[in-house]
């Protein structure tokens, strides 16, 4: 696995398969908190204020938290829980649960199939493993780190694409009420890609977009600021799948970077120029 993101390839076999085994139950997991979601899926859920609004979301995450959370407890009882789905920067040593039971969440309100369940276990700092349900097609994605990632079994490759003037890209808006130079910033880099790329889509989840790029759909996604919850799953889907993953100026990622850029390897070091304009 390239840059920051470190492989788990020389620890010991039974590690390796317990990780893998938990990697396995993680996958069921995250399935069963999706049945929960597609369940409650239906017309536009109406909101009137901020409150509404909050209360609504807080309503599909706790649903699905309420079948994700004992099950992952279970698996790994020693593992702490990130608590905030919003949060990013680095963690304190251990392991720890990152988890949104609702990627996309805001989608799932309005009725926009976009929406799925994550789950990451990260150790010391690296995600171990990655397990991404989306419910309305059934479809579960898992990257095990040094071992691959996958669609429902089958391996993924991230594109083949040596140009980015032919390249479909990606970004997505972080968060809400976003900081106004964080904004700026998206703006310019849109409009930069729009001028070099093919094809420029804007849209949330962030997780979504990089399951694209690590299935070879797309070709870059990129994305400034972030949480650890929308950007780890993707990005080690991605970098299992063979794509590179940095920030937006081609430096080593981490979850305290301030941007994230994943990349099929052949127009990685364009994308970098590209949003360094």
């Amino acid at each position: 696995m390239p840059d920051s993101i470190q492989t788990t390839g020389s620890a010991a076999v039974s590690e390796t398969a317990s990780d893998a085994y938990l990697l396995e139950q993680t996958a069921i997991a995250v399935g069963a908190a999706g049945s929960v979601l597609r369940e409650r899926f239906g017309g536009v859920v109406r909101y009137r204020t901020r409150d509404e609004l909050m209360r609504a979301l807080a309503a599909n995450d706790d649903a699905a938290l309420d079948v994700l959370r004992p099950r992952l407890e279970r698996l790994r009882p020693e593992a702490r829980w990130v608590e905030e789905e919003l949060v990013g920067g680095a963690l304190p040593s251990g392991e720890w649960w990152v988890v949104d039971p609702a990627e996309g969440n805001v989608n799932h309100l309005n009725g926009l199939p976009e929406w799925g369940v994550t789950a990451t276990l990260v150790r010391d700092n690296q995600p171990v493993l990655t397990a991404v349900h989306l419910p309305l097609t059934g479809e579960t994605y898992t990257a095990l780190a040094g071992g691959g990632a996958y669609l429902d079994g089958r391996p993924l490759h991230v594109s083949e694409t040596t140009d980015l003037g032919l390249s479909l890209v990606a970004t997505s808006q972080a968060r809400p009420d976003e900081d106004e130079a964080i904004t700026r910033r998206i703006g310019s880099s849109i409009t930069a890609m729009l001028i070099d790329a093919l094809v420029v889509r804007t849209s949330v989840p962030a997780t979504l977009h990089l399951l694209n790029v690590a299935a070879g759909r797309i070709d870059a996604f990129w994305q400034f600021a972030g949480a650890r919850a929308d950007l780890l799953p993707g990005a080690l889907l991605v970098a299992e799948a063979g794509g590179r993953i940095s920030d937006a100026e081609g430096r080593p990622w981490t979850p305290a970077s301030e941007s994230l850029l994943a990349a099929a390897p052949g127009v990685h070091s364009t994308a970098v120029a590209t949003l360094s304009r």
